[in-house]
Order: C-alpha cells, then structure tokens, then sequence
C-alpha cells in the first residue's frame, strides 16, 4: 500500500502476488477480489453473470485459468479463481432473489427477497455453483491452500 492511501478506501495492495505468494492471505469469502493483482487483472475481465450463457463462458473461463494457475503451483491464482466463481455466485443470487440486485431499500432496511425474482440470475449462479464447488473439492486446491497455510502462519 502507498503511505498516502486512506485505508478505508480500499487501494490497491502495492505487491506483485505472483512475484511474492506468500504474501497473499486467504482472507475470509472474497475479501481482495478486486485487489490482489496480477489476479484480478487477468480474472476480471473474464467474470459476467448477465445470464445463463454469459455466466457459462465466464464460469469456464476462470476455470481455464484455475487449471493454468493450479498447473503452476501459484496457489494465490487458483485461491483468486475460485473467489470470483463465488462471486459470481453470490452476485447472480442476489439479483436472482432481490429485483434490480438491492438488497436494501433507501432507508436502510432489508428488503423482503423473492423467490424467483430473475430467473436469468437464478441459472447463471448455479453456473457458478457447480464450477465454484469443483475448485472447492479439488484435491490439489485443498492441499495448496494447507501447504499455503502452513507457509505464511
């Protein structure tokens, strides 16, 4: 991070994650999604939930990229991919249960979800599901993210 960056704006970390891996926490869900670069430069661009067919070639996409990272060795990579398949996920639900994607009315308060209020969304997320929870359950992703552990505590 630069020594004028207000922290509460979440800048950019100033480290290459590729060059420096064990620099890179895990972190919980998709914390540094849109920070962790080489990763989010490569994996953004990819990441589309519009509907079924755009979340299907994104989903596949990342996914490609995981398979490239985990042939690699780079651990940050493969933890990167499967936060966006998550994101992607989540984001689609949300606009999937919630119209427009607003979880939150003007004032604040929550907004009584719907069930199915975007169909679209609804089949693009469980796109992402099933992509998502392949790199969950991959033996080498969980054994990069032990070895990962083991390294940076």
């Amino acid at each position: 991070m630069t020594d004028d960056a207000d922290p509460d704006d979440g800048p950019e970390y100033d480290i290459d994650f590729r060059a420096d891996p064990d620099a890179y926490e895990i972190g919980r869900g998709e914390e540094g999604v849109f920070k962790v670069e080489p990763y989010k430069s490569e994996l953004l661009p990819l990441w589309s939930y519009s509907d079924e067919a755009a979340a299907e070639a994104a989903a596949e996409a990342i996914y490609e990229r995981y398979e490239r990272y985990r042939a690699n060795d780079e651990f940050p990579g493969m933890d990167m991919a499967r936060k966006y398949l998550q994101m992607g996920y989540t984001r689609a639900m949300r606009y999937a249960t919630y119209p427009g994607g607003r979880k939150y009315d003007d004032d604040g308060t929550e907004r009584e979800p719907r069930k199915w209020a975007d169909p679209d969304k609804r089949a693009a997320a469980l796109v992402f599901a099933e992509y998502w929870e392949r790199v969950r359950e991959d033996d080498a992703y969980q054994r990069a993210k032990a070895r990962h552990r083991e390294r940076t505590d």
